[in-house]
Formats: structure tokens, C-alpha cells, sequence
């Protein structure tokens, strides 16, 4: 597919097409269908930003909320998204051991007691090079001293990230 298509479909079409660009929150396809058409993948990207950063705390929290837990019980059930088990394997977290997932489950269980929504982080990254477990762990162990307000505004630029590399990912760039 490229941009053009893209912004030729009909609404439908286009929100179906975006829908999982921002995990299970087809809302924010939905809101920039009409601003067609995009000249480029990052305006379009720019424009579902500006979307969520408008959206208001609780539908963020709805959006931040949405997102799985890294390595978690979902993760090893099979239960995630396409994207998201992707980016997760990519990773390696799906190559974990028993210890180091009881460690990923013990740190998720902290954090989301801590904020009450789920530890985002942009694994993948733009070069190709990404997180690893040993990093992911170093930024569960760090972002758990920030106050709630900093999570959320960090939760929300790793989710901008991810859905930068699911459109790149889709247009092939």
C-alpha cells in the first residue's frame, strides 16, 4: 500500500487499515480520516499524535491501558497483536527463561501498582537496533522512580514511537 491509496480509501477503509497503529484504539485513525489527504507518512503520524495529545487524560489512560505488558502472561498465552508479538520477540523477550520472566512478571506487577497502567517502551528501534531484556530491565528499574505525571507523558511518547514504526513498517520505509 502506499500514501495515496491510502488517502483515496474510504473511511472505512482507512480507519480499518490504521485501526491497530495505536494498540487497539482505532479512535485515533478515526479522528484523522477526515484531515485527508496527508502529504507524507510522518504528517499523517504527526496528525494521530496531535490526536492523542488532545484527547484528554482519561481516553490517554484509556490508550496507555490498551498496551500489553512486556514479556507478560499475554505474551506467553499467544494473545497479543500481531505487531505487538513482533516487536516484543524482537526484543528476544519471547526467548526468556523461567527466572528472568518471573523477574519481567515481578517488575510489571510493581510498575502497574505503582501507575496503574502498563510499562510501555519503544523495544524496536529506527536503525534496527532495539531494547534488550537487560535494557528493558534497566528502564523498568529508572521509570519506576518517576512521579505519576512523568509516566504518563513517557508512556505516551513511547506509544507516538511505536505507532512512528508501524507506519513505517507499513509504507515500507
Amino acid at each position: 500500500m502506499n500514501l495515496q491509496d491510502l488517502n483515496d480509501r474510504p473511511e472505512t477503509d482507512f480507519v480499518s487499515a490504521l485501526g491497530g497503529i495505536f494498540e487497539h484504539s482505532p479512535w485515533v485513525a478515526e479522528a484523522v480520516a477526515g484531515k485527508r489527504p496527508f502529504a507524507s507518512v510522518s504528517i499523517l503520524h504527526q496528525a494521530m499524535v496531535q490526536v492523542v495529545d488532545h484527547a484528554g487524560r482519561e481516553q490517554q489512560l484509556v490508550l496507555i491501558r490498551a498496551h500489553p505488558d512486556l514479556a507478560g502472561k499475554a505474551a506467553r498465552a499467544g494473545d497479543l497483536t500481531d505487531a505487538s508479538t513482533s516487536e516484543q520477540k524482537g526484543a528476544g523477550l519471547d526467548q526468556l527463561n523461567d527466572a528472568e520472566y518471573a523477574q519481567f512478571h515481578q517488575l510489571n506487577d510493581a510498575y502497574k501498582q505503582r501507575f496503574d497502567f502498563p510499562f510501555i517502551l519503544a523495544v524496536r528501534g529506527f536503525d534496527g537496533k532495539g531494547h534488550d531484556k537487560h535494557s528493558i530491565l534497566a528502564s523498568f528499574e529508572t521509570r519506576l522512580k518517576n512521579t505519576p505525571d512523568q509516566e504518563v507523558s513517557e508512556a505516551l511518547r513511547q506509544i507516538a514511537r511505536i505507532a512512528e514504526l508501524r507506519l513505517g513498517d507499513m509504507f515500507g520505509l
